[in-house]
């Protein structure tokens, strides 16, 4: 058992839970598209003196919070199936880092994803599945491998086990334990939590006991950080809906001022 795990008050600050993250990690963050980002935490890390570097983010999707950390030149490698900021158009630095060369992007699908958090829930290797068969995904992936079924000879694709040093996922309210609820939208929030050495909580509202159930246990949970509007501008449904305006003034501000927009993002305390 994770020591972590017999810990009745879990909470930290944003900067001591920010620390955790070190060069070279894998970084997940939760949430989906622009929904239930965790911003804060994001504005936390590039407020460091000295901010990790050579960083492979993992998220489902990735939209402006992992935009904001390629462009600080914090990442190196990306994995996602989505990388982009919906009807605001696409990631500008994200874009502009993968053409230039200047990011290593990891092939991926909802299916690669999906497989590889399974395999490293069940603490195999590798998870078998009859996606890629037949794409030439399998060329962008030499890592991953066709087998076949040792029962039926069936070709199967075997799906690398993904795992991360940090997950950090942003809820609607979460008590001292790290229990939180999540609004509905889990995207694959859970099963993040699962795969990672440690779990950052940060939560519009923390609480001693929470009313109902949970969507995220505790168990897995080190940090929990209080962390109102800790998403903006990304939404939090049901508490505030996306920042239209702020998410219009980045795409119009990036690639070019992005340094402007970061200077400006990173000093604000929204």
């Amino acid at each position: 058992m994770r020591a972590h795990q017999t810990r009745q008050d879990k909470r930290a600050t944003l900067a001591e839970a920010a620390a955790l993250v070190q060069d070279g990690h894998t970084l997940a963050l939760g949430g989906m598209t622009l929904y239930r980002r965790p911003v804060a935490f994001v504005r936390a890390l590039l407020q460091r003196q000295s901010p990790p570097k050579d960083l492979t983010l993992l998220c489902f999707t990735a939209g402006f919070e992992s935009d904001l950390l390629v462009g600080a030149g914090l990442v190196s490698r990306v994995r996602t199936c989505y990388f982009g900021l919906e009807a605001f158009g696409l990631a500008p630095m994200f874009t502009r880092a993968g053409t230039t060369g200047n990011l290593a992007i990891v092939e991926e699908t909802e299916a690669s994803l999906a497989f590889g958090l399974r395999a490293k829930l069940a603490q195999v290797g590798f998870m078998p599945g009859r996606g890629w068969l037949g794409t030439d995904l399998l060329r962008a992936r030499p890592d991953v491998q066709v087998i076949a079924d040792p029962y039926t000879g069936e070709e199967l694709v075997a799906f690398p086990a993904i795992g991360c040093d940090v997950a950090v996922i942003h809820a609607l309210r979460s008590d001292l334990r790290g229990n939180a609820l999540l609004g509905g939208n889990l995207a694959i929030d859970l099963e993040l939590s699962l795969a990672a050495e440690r779990v950052i909580v940060t939560a519009e509202e923390v609480v001693e006991r929470l009313d109902g159930p949970a969507e995220l246990g505790g168990l897995p949970v080190t940090t929990v950080v209080p962390a109102p509007r800790g998403a903006w501008p990304t939404s939090c449904y049901p508490l505030y809906p996306i920042a239209g305006e702020e998410l219009l003034r980045y795409t119009e501000s990036c690639p070019d001022d992005f340094e402007a927009y970061l200077s400006t993002f990173v000093a604000s305390r929204e």
